[in-house]
Formats: structure tokens, C-alpha cells, sequence
């Protein structure tokens, strides 16, 4: 599944993302420096509940949002070298968790990621316009 969005419609981009991921909660975020992976999962956490400050999780790796009926954990794993630190990180812990895991940088520990996790590439088109290619 495709779409072509302008960074204004975050909003709108990250409520298709949601109706289409259906039942699946993990999702995995490739995309350049710059290509709006944090903006789209601020603007997804906002979707689902979460109020306040969405911040990325460069520097502590998992931000934690607790919600009434749920927990969305972001997770960035760019600072780290391999798959043993995303585990000593608690990373593994939150994906298999049942919750809502959005991953920035998931390459960096691929093995990781629980069986079934949704695939979102986000690529440039131009300064304000982005493309988002979404693989259950």
C-alpha cells in the first residue's frame, strides 16, 4: 500500500497508516535522516491517545506513553551498534509486549522484530511532500 501525503496532512497520513496496519501493533520505520519518522509517529501517538510532548527516543531509546487501555512504546535504535545492546535496552521486552512498538531505525536490530511486524518506508519526494509505502 501506498500514499503520497504533504507534510501539513501528517495528521491524515497517520490515521490511514493506522486503519491499515488492522490488528498488528509493531510497526518498523525505515526512511533517510530527515524523512519524517518521528513526525509520523508523533502524529500517530496523538491518534491514539497519547497527549503532551511525543518526543524522539534518540538519546534514551524507548519513550513510553501509557495510555487508559494500552502503552505505545517509541523506540530509536540509531545509537546503537547491534542487536545485544537493543536487548540490554529493554527493546525486546516492549516488542513482544502486545503493546504498540514504532521503530525508528530497525535495521540495527532486524532480528528482533517479532514475526508479522508491519514494514513503513518513508522516502522525500520534495521538502513538503512525502511518500509512504506501508507491507503487512
Amino acid at each position: 500500500m501506498e500514499l503520497i501525503f504533504n507534510i501539513a496532512d501528517i495528521s491524515n497520513a497517520a490515521n490511514w497508516l493506522l486503519e491499515n496496519l488492522k490488528a498488528q501493533k509493531c510497526v518498523a520505520f525505515h526512511g533517510e535522516m530527515g524523512a519524517g519518522k518521528t513526525t509520523l509517529i508523533t502524529a500517530i501517538c496523538h491518534h491514539l491517545g497519547a497527549e503532551g510532548d511525543i518526543n524522539s527516543p534518540t538519546f534514551s531509546i524507548i519513550n513510553e506513553y501509557k495510555l487508559p487501555s494500552t502503552t505505545i512504546y517509541h523506540i530509536d535504535l540509531y545509537r546503537l551498534k547491534n542487536e545485544q545492546e537493543a536487548v540490554l535496552a529493554g527493546v525486546e521486552d516492549c516488542l513482544y509486549s502486545g503493546n504498540y512498538c514504532f521503530v525508528e531505525w530497525p535495521e540495527r536490530a532486524q532480528g528482533l522484530l517479532p514475526e508479522g511486524t508491519a514494514q513503513c518506508y518513508l522516502s522525500l519526494i520534495n521538502m513538503d511532500t512525502r511518500k509512504l509505502v506501508l507491507n503487512l
